[in-house]
């Protein structure tokens, strides 16, 4: 490694060669990469693991919120979010980053509704969130959100369910993943995933893919489950969420 020597009056300092590519995020490297967006999804794959899947009728999300302490209140961890009436998310990532875009969102879907006087298109919400997520990555002053989001929802167009990035990328998927175990869910998918199949057989398919991704079991305290449908955002209850893991063998 070069070093550079900066002598002053009583001072000897030393500086590694090519520093500083990685400390400023609107700073290219000279291969293109923009090193604070690299490390925003290195803090996304830290993440609990969320998984999304389309069915026939809707979407559901499900995630394992991996509580490490006995000691921690489960409920006071929030990884799934209800953000309108027929919008739910889930996050992976920095928790405080998620909280600052979820209560974007929310005030997205209602500017929506008091402009329009109707609920936001999903693709119109999704494309907001990534503009805002972007412009972190564009100007200096901030960093990157850590944070990465699984945004499903029902409108006119459909059901939808979208995966966001940190760089303010998105894309749409008929089941996606997102946070530690995203590569081992992704390729349970490819080989398991129907067009069509009802939201049981859609849940059984989450839970396993998500069970293959973890390597302990899966904890029934610590697993959530949530559906999106023609009647809107809903959160199983516990009692429904239990009876859907004691479905896997």
């Amino acid at each position: 490694m070069l070093i550079r020597v900066h002598v002053g009056i009583g001072m000897i300092t030393m500086q590694p060669s090519g520093r500083g590519y990685d400390h400023g995020v609107s700073t290219f490297s000279p291969d293109g990469r923009l090193y604070q967006v690299e490390y925003a999804r290195e803090s996304v794959k830290r993440g609990t693991t969320t998984v999304g899947l389309i069915y026939k009728d809707g979407v559901v999300l499900i995630v394992d919120k991996r509580i490490q302490s006995k000691l921690v209140i489960t409920d006071s961890i929030e990884k799934m979010y209800k953000i309108d009436d027929h919008i739910g998310i889930t996050t992976s990532g920095l928790v405080a980053d998620a909280r600052q875009l979820v209560d974007r969102a929310r005030v997205q879907c209602q500017i929506n509704r008091m402009t329009y006087g109707d609920s936001i298109p999903v693709p119109t919400l999704v494309k907001k969130m990534c503009d805002h997520k972007q412009s972190f990555t564009q100007y200096g002053g901030a960093r990157p959100f850590g944070t990465a989001l699984l945004i499903a929802g029902i409108d006119d167009e459909g059901v939808h369910l979208f995966e966001t990035d940190p760089s303010g990328a998105y894309q749409s998927y008929h089941a996606g993943a997102i946070g530690r175990g995203r590569s081992a869910v992704i390729d349970y998918f490819e080989d398991k995933w129907k067009s069509g199949m009802t939201q049981n057989a859609a849940i059984k398919l989450g839970l396993e893919a998500l069970r293959d991704s973890l390597e302990d079991e899966l904890n029934a305290d610590t697993v959530e489950i949530a559906n999106v449908d023609s009647g809107g955002y809903s959160k199983l209850d516990r009692e429904t969420t239990l009876k859907h893991l004691a479905k896997l063998t």
